[in-house]
């Protein structure tokens, strides 16, 4: 980082500087840090909330749509890293140094970058299904108690952080607990982030063009397979809006992996952006959630109803 210095320990992960140390940018960074994740993970954990609220907690793998546990497992990887991170950057703000000892900063860092890794692929697994269903009108098979989605969501992350905790690459960035080291940072978070963007981008543009024709098709069309057709389209659009979200909580953290390779100063704009979209998570899938709730509100309102006067003012007739 190019906003000033700190700290040497005894273990070689604590040779960084600590981001801003002795300046304000050192308060600007974790204050926006707090504030963003405490925001978010205050939606995180409402969305869970609402979620089991209004409907049964027992019917969550029978009757809830996919939309709906893909929302909850969203917020539930939001609220872990937000708490995780809350608490690095909390003990950084306190303490004005890395956090030690460096088995605590680990077991930040191993949460964290967890949670990115299970969003990554859980993401990416939305948008594939999003796109197959508007493709081939097939759902993907999740297995029972979507058991195939959520082994390779959290445990292929939780294998993948296991190994880089114990080859000793997590730890103290400097502003966070994390991906330490030039090159592991690279190929464990920058590359990673960047694939997953591009393929959602593909993705993403395909599924839209797949739904905008989908909906042109079925203007002024009745019938059970329209409806049927309806609510495919609006499920993909739903998982779409997922998709959209990963892109702007991410995008800022793709540009600033790629400008650290090219050089290490780093402006702190830039570094500031990354540090408030990265955090937001929960707030941007609470906005989906709140959009699903409100299509749901619309579908099931009554229909208003017309009353047709004949002439004579005889006959009365009910529309629906």
């Amino acid at each position: 980082m190019s906003f000033n210095a700190s700290t040497s320990e005894v273990d070689p992960r604590y040779d960084i500087p600590v981001a801003g140390l002795g300046t304000p940018a050192f308060y600007i960074i974790h204050s926006l840090a707090l504030t963003c994740i405490l925001s978010s993970l205050f939606s995180a954990v409402s969305v869970i909330f609402v979620s089991f609220r209004t409907k049964s907690t027992k019917t969550f793998f029978k009757s809830w749509s996919k939309c709906e546990r893909f929302v909850v497992y969203l917020a539930l990887c939001d609220g872990l890293f937000n708490m995780a991170h809350f608490m690095d950057h909390f003990h950084m703000a306190v303490v004005k140094d890395h956090v030690h000892p460096i088995e605590l900063c680990e077991y930040y860092g191993f949460i964290v970058f967890m949670f990115i890794s299970a969003q990554m692929l859980l993401v990416s697994l939305i948008a594939i299904n999003a796109f197959v269903l508007m493709k081939f009108g097939k759902n993907l098979d999740l297995g029972k108690y979507d058991w195939k989605l959520l082994l390779l969501t959290f445990g292929f992350p939780f294998v993948e952080c296991l190994i880089v905790t114990v080859v000793g690459k997590i730890g103290p960035t400097g502003a966070y607990c994390g991906v330490t080291g030039r090159i592991p940072t690279l190929f464990l978070t920058t590359v990673p982030v960047l694939l997953v963007i591009i393929l959602n981008s593909v993705i993403y543009t395909l599924t839209w063009s797949k739904i905008r024709a989908e909906t042109k098709r079925l203007e002024g069309t009745i019938g059970e397979k329209a409806n049927s057709d309806r609510k495919s389209t609006q499920a993909a659009k739903t998982m779409s809006l997922f998709v959209l979200v990963f892109f702007i909580q991410w995008s800022a953290l793709a540009v600033f992996g790629i400008w650290v390779m090219i050089t290490k100063n780093v402006p702190l704009a830039m570094f500031l952006l990354v540090t408030s979209f990265s955090n937001i998570g929960g707030i941007l899938n609470g906005i989906v959630f709140l959009i699903m709730r409100r299509n749901k509100a619309r579908k099931s309102a009554p229909k208003p109803t017309v009353v047709c006067v004949s002439k004579s003012n005889t006959e009365a007739t009910e529309v629906k």
